[in-house]
């Protein structure tokens, strides 16, 4: 019997991505739902075709205040009611206030100016060209293992050479240094570097949190060598890692901090670029210098607005599931410690290495079958991340801790290293 979302098949909708898209994206998501599409979302969880219920611990950190928040949901169908897209050729107050929230959210001594977007990419490549325009420079500095997207500009910066390979020559300039503070003497030259592009965490660079004492030291380095600092915090910032943003709480005193994913509440595509009137000159003196149609759109600018206040009232709520996370994860990796190499994380960001990365593959599959959904890594294939939302209660997160170990001790031998260890 075809399992149905009530708006098709699962078969339909799987040979349409087949016939559509791509027979290994079909592959993929019809292993992962063992045949079955999502249907609905609900707070922490997601209903499948099949009648299957499963936590949303994953989603790559879009759905922080989980699926279908009821106060996002208001404020878009207030907006639909409303205006739900710009003339382009007047004022929105939507957009207007949404600008003014969050420089009063992030650092309003500093980051004064904003740019909206739709996605982390956007972000990343109006940062870059208010850098280089604002500095006449051209070089980049990025970190080993960094990931800011798969547009042209932004592959640039993104380390892994699986998304870079056979689209060379890139965005010119740009130069991967190590996360180590002997590295930066010799990364600036004299008055070359335009910016410094960092991840205060590195998301899908394997949940690395790099360390506060490199990133304080190379945003010293760029500030005196006459370089902006952009804080790419499109994964970790929105409390998404405790605080409102890492950079600023670690003391890099970013020139520009990038929002994304989790600002557009789990229900619209929402960007932004929060920054210094130094770094955002170019778009003071011309604001056609980067546009695009969608920037700023009202249903997405009301969608930020009740992202940021229900964010930070349930600001004490993370605080409480990030520790029963820490805790836990650590307590299942000394119970498996043949198959989990490591564990990694901040706040509401954990990531959890095996071995090799079959077996990441194994756990992930099992995973969902059993009812908890997280993120792989693409560019690290042995980490999973887990990315509980806002949310969520204690006993889903207890919840989605005990299917995790349940399904690391049932882990075949096949997917297992050779030699004695526990099981």
């Amino acid at each position: 019997m075809d399992a149905t979302d009530g708006r098709g098949t699962a078969r339909g909708a799987l040979d349409a991505t087949r016939r559509h898209q791509s027979p290994q994206l079909a592959l993929v998501y019809g292993m992962n739902g063992c045949g079955a599409i999502e249907s609905s979302g609900e707070g922490a969880r997601l209903r499948l075709s099949d009648g299957r219920g499963a936590l949303d611990f994953g989603s790559y950190a879009v759905t922080l205040l989980g699926q279908r928040h009821p106060a996002v949901l208001a404020a878009v169908r207030r907006e639909l009611d409303a205006m739900p897209v710009s003339s382009r050729v007047l004022a929105n107050g939507t957009t207007a206030e949404l600008a003014r929230a969050l420089v009063a959210w992030a650092e309003p001594e500093r980051l004064t100016k904003v740019w909206l977007g739709l996605n982390g990419c956007d972000a990343v490549e109006a940062a870059l060209k208010l850098a280089r325009l604002a500095t006449g420079r051209t070089r980049v500095i990025a970190i080993e293992g960094a990931y800011h997207g798969k547009s042209l500009g932004a592959l640039a910066a993104t380390w892994n050479a699986r998304y870079r390979r056979s689209l060379e020559p890139l965005l010119g300039g740009v130069s991967h240094i190590p996360a180590d503070v002997s590295a930066l003497p010799a990364a600036f030259g004299p008055g070359d570097v335009a910016a410094v592009l960092v991840e205060p965490v590195q998301g899908e660079g394997g949940v690395r949190p790099l360390e506060p004492g490199f990133l304080r030291a190379l945003a010293d380095a760029a500030h005196a060598h006459g370089a902006f600092v952009l804080a790419d915090e499109i994964q970790t910032g929105l409390r998404r890692c405790g605080p409102r943003l890492v950079s600023a709480d670690l003391g890099m005193r970013p020139d520009a901090v990038l929002l994304g994913k989790a600002l557009g509440g789990g229900v619209q595509p929402v960007s932004a670029v929060l920054a210094t009137p130094e770094l955002y000159a170019p778009l003071t003196a011309d604001p056609f210098t980067h546009t695009t149609t969608f920037s700023g759109h009202p249903l997405g600018a009301a969608t930020g607005l009740a992202t940021l206040t229900a964010i930070e009232e349930l600001a004490p709520r993370g605080a409480r599931l990030a520790d029963l996370f820490s805790g836990g994860l650590a307590r299942i990796a000394g119970r498996h410690p043949d198959l989990i190499a490591e564990v990694r994380g901040r706040g509401l960001l954990w990531g959890v290495e095996f071995t090799t990365a079959a077996t990441a593959g194994e756990v992930l599959m099992e995973l969902g079958r059993r009812g908890l959904v997280v993120s792989p890594c693409l560019g690290r294939p042995e980490v999973l991340r887990l990315l509980p939302p806002l949310i969520a209660s204690d006993e889903e997160a207890e919840e989605a801790l005990a299917i995790l170990d349940a399904v690391c001790a049932a882990v075949p031998d096949e997917f297992r290293p050779p030699g004695p260890g526990p099981r």
